[in-house]
């Protein structure tokens, strides 16, 4: 199970997270190598092992989430999960948690407890607003922190309701984050062979991610709005219907892309106006932009378009759909879609790890697995004997 030429090998997590951002942060971990070991209550497993869909009883998503781990099922606020946890915690470099502030040192497993079996532990807490502030205790999920970022006010047509987004965006980041995090912790354990607390929130990597809104707001009193598919920093940026009922997405970042898109749908007496120099410039004008680029779009069909903008040197996109996402000969050839071989499912298309190491690679070594699957071979490596495992079996610690 081990990948020497990755740069995680020899490294020890466990996942006692749950749902997305702390399982998220552990997976990038493990597909560079880290052992990872996910630890579920044996009754009441990771809800997400209940998201999305399932094919034969087995959850998809569960699959790639959770690939690359070991699972075990122990009760953490029983004696003897909380000690299963502690002799895990003995040897292991990096500890993931989610619960809600206190709850670790309600059982009896807090950071200084944890510090003082092994002073190099790596604890990352994540949580939705973080262990301190007035926040701290309440409820926090990626849907809330998408809401007080800002992203969902700024998100949407002007004069429909603020959207959120169908997918965990604020759990991801985050999750992507705390993988970041994590292996900036330990450096700092291998330079000076301390642990220490990573506290990291939902709420902030995406309020991050929003963008200066905050700055703005302190240094203009301007108060961003929904524009729709407009952007406040650019134009022509938006979705355009082809003339076959596609969706396309443009973007003119750079001036010299501004310029090309404009040539191309064929008003180039722009390009010298003064206002169009700039991004802000162009926003300014940004009904006009849309106009000459919508009203050429519409009267070609998606791939004569991208076709065209290509040869141009433009920046296009098709809006995709998975099966879109699925064919696309780009995302094909370099592999962001692997096949991995799975005992329940068979060939399984999953996201690849998410960027390549021309020294050091991540890999997929096996995909999710059920609920409990290696408690006792990981007991086992811990000291517990055959008689140990069956009485906490008994006693409802572990499963």
């Amino acid at each position: 199970m081990t990948n020497p030429s990755a740069p995680l090998d020899g490294i020890t997590v466990i996942d006692a997270s749950t749902i997305i951002a702390g399982p998220i942060c552990c997976q990038i971990l493990g597909d560079f190598g880290a052992e990872v070991i996910k630890i579920e209550h044996p009754t009441k497993p990771d809800g997400l092992r209940g998201h999305g869909h399932q094919k034969n009883g087995k959850p998809i998503w569960w699959k790639e989430v959770s690939r690359n781990k070991r699972a075990v099922a122990a009760d953490l606020k029983s004696e003897g999960g909380a000690d299963v946890l502690k002799r895990l915690a003995a040897k292991a470099d990096v500890l993931v948690e989610n619960f809600r502030p206190g709850t670790l040192e309600k059982w009896g497993l807090s950071p200084e407890v944890l510090h003082e079996i092994n002073p190099g532990l790596v604890i990352v807490r994540i949580t939705g607003f973080g262990q301190t502030g007035p926040y701290s205790s309440r409820a926090g999920f990626g849907t809330l922190a998408e809401s007080m970022s800002g992203f969902a006010h700024l998100t949407g047509p002007a004069d429909a309701p603020p959207s959120l987004p169908a997918f965990g965006l604020a759990d991801s980041i985050c999750g992507i984050a705390a993988s970041s995090a994590t292996t900036m912790a330990l450096r700092h354990r291998d330079q000076t062979g301390e642990g220490q607390v990573v506290d990291m929130s939902i709420l902030e990597p995406i309020l991050t991610a929003v963008g200066p809104s905050p700055t703005v707001y302190q240094q203009l009193g301007i108060v961003g709005m929904r524009g729709g598919n407009r952007s406040v920093n650019n134009a022509p940026r938006n979705t355009y219907l082809t003339s076959d009922g596609r969706w396309l997405a443009i973007s003119t970042s750079a001036q010299a892309i501004a310029n090309r898109v404009l040539t191309l749908v064929g008003h180039p007496e722009v390009i010298d106006e003064d206002w169009f120099q700039s991004g802000a410039g162009r926003v300014e004008h940004v009904d006009l932009l849309d106009a000459y680029v919508g009203d050429w779009i519409a009267e070609r069909t998606r791939d004569e378009v991208v076709a065209a903008f290509t040869e141009a040197g433009a920046a296009i996109a098709p809006v995709y759909d998975a099966a879109d996402v699925v064919a696309d000969e780009h995302i094909r050839e370099t592999q962001m879609l692997t096949e991995v071989d799975d005992a329940d499912l068979g060939p399984l298309l999953q996201h690849n790890v998410m960027w390549r190491m021309s020294k050091s690679p991540g890999s997929i070594r096996f995909t999710g697995r059920d609920h409990g699957a290696d408690t006792d071979d990981v007991l086992s490596e811990l000291g517990y004997d055959a008689d140990q495992i069956r009485e906490l079996k008994e006693d409802g610690a572990i499963k």
